[in-house]
């Protein structure tokens, strides 16, 4: 009930709509109910001589009957479409809106074909439980009292033999509900674990072609297919005894009162007409208890679904609002000023994090980085290097401790405020599916042509671009699959040229590349570093030495921190790794070889 009233909010936007289509689901009800008492008037007057050969006003009764009852529908089903439209379109923005507002910690565990199914599925369902469900239940329930009235007029004895059936048709209805969520929870799992390998097979479609594994995918994807299948005719099955056996009881009704009513005609209690009159009451009687029937296995759907969508609208947000902190020596407002003027000073003080509490991820980490210049970090795979570059734009919240952006802590700022003066470049250049001018103009909506060609000029992208037919307007495929990865790294390094950031992280932005690229590179990011404070997580030993710091990382906290020549002259763990590194990479076995406990 609660999920139904969590629903309801969204239908509650639109009471035009909702009006409208439930009035015309009653006009059609009550143009409806005029068919069986003139029928029934129609079979007494035909079997009397006297007025057998005047029918015809009758039939006319009848004919209008039918007329308004489908005009009404009609208009019942405009409104009823455009209502269920406008509530999936506000459901599924604000399902969206509340994906895009999640922290990233929340996706670790989460599969992308999972929510694309709850954006897409789920919500259709969930809709369709609100909207037919409250028309559709509604109307059928004053219809059921409508016609109740109406029989119980006309006949009391009889009416109450019809009832009878209804007593075994709430027990089934009871039973099939207590057992029907599981089944239901479990089908829609079984769809979303579907997409999910169906989204991460097209996605490493080259891998699976790499490593011949088209077989042991196909298998993989028939094993996920038949657990969709098996958990769909579980509910089916349990379906198909329900509504055919509702279906039978209802039938149960309608003979008694067929049998009974015709010993009533037989005795002359009851005229043919009235029998005949009361037959078609009984159908429209338990007409809407298998509609209702119906509305439970769309109810047992439409839950199952909400749960998943309203795990999603209940998970904690980031506070995109500026947080109320406490400072050494003050608290700052609750409404904190914008950030401007931003140098671009960056300072961490005893940070620490952890995902859970008896697992520390960074302890007391410590530094600063004056405006303008860079800082390397360097350490073996999971020793927190990535960590600590995603605690300054608050990827991740950070467990303890302070981080200050130009001597303000980065909490008090609105989310937005503060990422807007951080860029962002990964190892793994992600690019949009739409042209190299979106992906561009990313990082600055409003950008101008004559901008755009200065950013990728500098990142030495420009040059390709030029030789395309289409030039910035070619479409760049999913995750930029038809540029290489230097090409791509060089676009991502334009789009963050043209945010003009103060401060930048840089994770790895040079791997993965060959040399004549990484040169291109490189050069772009020194157009790139210029002037900014940045945050530099790197392998390859020229970038780390021309940092003005670095950063020696282990096991989650700060080994050693100064210049090159103050990192040599320590004679540490930095001395060690230049003493025994061999070209310019420093590989994963020099760092375990040093860093080992």
């Amino acid at each position: 009930m609660q999920m139904f009233l969590r629903v309801w909010v969204y239908a509650g936007r639109y009471p035009a709509f909702a009006a409208g289509t439930l009035a015309c689901a009653i006009l059609t009800t009550l143009a409806a109910m005029v068919f069986p008492k003139a029928t029934g008037l129609l079979v007494d007057a035909a079997s009397k001589p006297e007025t057998a050969g005047n029918l015809m006003p009758y039939v006319i009764v009848v004919a209008a009957s039918f007329l308004l009852s489908d005009l009404f529908n009609s208009l019942r089903i405009l409104l009823n479409n455009t209502f269920e439209q406008n509530v999936i379109v506000d459901l599924r923005q604000d399902l969206y809106e509340s994906l895009q507002r999640l922290p990233l910690h929340w996706y670790d565990n989460r599969a992308t074909g999972d929510l694309m199914t709850r954006v897409t599925d789920d919500v259709t369902s969930l809709e369709r439980m609100l909207i037919d469900g409250i028309e559709q239940g509604v109307v059928a329930v004053l219809q059921i009292v409508g016609v109740g009235v109406v029989l119980c007029w006309i006949s009391p004895g009889l009416f109450a033999w019809m009832l009878v059936p209804i007593v075994f048709m709430a027990l089934g209805a009871w039973l099939f509900t207590i057992t029907a969520h599981k089944r239901y929870k479990a089908s829609r799992e079984a769809a979303s674990s579907m997409n999910s390998l169906l989204h991460d097979n097209l996605q490493g479609i080259r891998q699976i072609k790499s490593y011949a594994r088209e077989d042991a995918e196909a298998e993989r994807f028939a094993h996920q297919s038949n657990e969709v299948r098996r958990t769909t005719l579980s509910v089916m099955r349990a379906w198909a005894i329900y509504s055919p056996g509702m279906s039978f009881i209802g039938s149960l009704g309608f003979l008694l009162v067929l049998l009974i009513g015709g010993q009533d005609v037989a005795s002359g209690r009851f005229s043919p007409g009235n029998l005949v009159t009361f037959l078609l009451y009984t159908s429209m009687f338990y007409e809407p208890i298998r509609r209702l029937h119906q509305l439970n296995q769309l109810f047992q759907a439409g839950r199952a679904a909400g749960g998943r969508v309203f795990e999603i609208m209940d998970a904690t947000r980031e506070r995109y609002a500026p947080l109320q902190i406490t400072a050494p020596q003050e608290i700052a407002p609750k409404d904190a000023p914008p950030l401007s003027n931003v140098t671009g000073e960056v300072e961490y003080r005893k940070v620490s994090f952890h995902y859970r509490p008896d697992q520390p991820i960074l302890q007391g980490v410590s530094f600063r980085i004056p405006a303008g210049t860079s800082l390397a970090l360097v350490g073996p795979s999971g020793a927190g290097k990535t960590t600590i570059a995603s605690l300054l734009p608050r990827f991740y919240e950070m467990t303890g401790g302070s981080i200050l952006l130009d001597g303000r802590d980065i909490r008090e700022p609105a989310l937005q405020d503060l990422r807007s003066h951080i860029g962002v470049v990964t190892q793994e250049s992600f690019l949009f599916n739409g042209t190299l001018l979106d992906n561009l103009r990313f990082g600055k909506r409003d950008a101008t042509m004559a901008e755009i060609e200065a950013a990728t000029r500098a990142a030495h992208a420009h040059d390709f671009v030029a030789t395309w037919p289409d030039g910035y307007d070619t479409r760049v495929g999913e995750r930029g699959v038809k540029l290489s990865i230097g090409e791509k790294q060089r676009v991502s390094i334009a789009r963050a040229l043209l945010k003009n950031p103060p401060v930048l992280i840089l994770d790895e932005a040079t791997a993965s590349v060959d040399t004549a690229t990484e040169r291109l590179i490189q050069d772009a990011l020194d157009h790139l570093l210029a002037g900014r404070t940045s945050l530099i997580i790197a392998h390859r030993l020229s970038t780390i030495r021309n940092a003005d710091q670095i950063a020696v990382i282990r096991i989650g906290a700060i080994a050693e921190l100064g210049t090159h020549d103050e990192l040599l002259a320590l004679n540490g763990l930095y001395s060690k790794l230049c003493r025994i590194q061999q070209g310019d990479i420093i590989r994963d076995e020099q760092l375990e070889q040093v860093f080992e406990p």
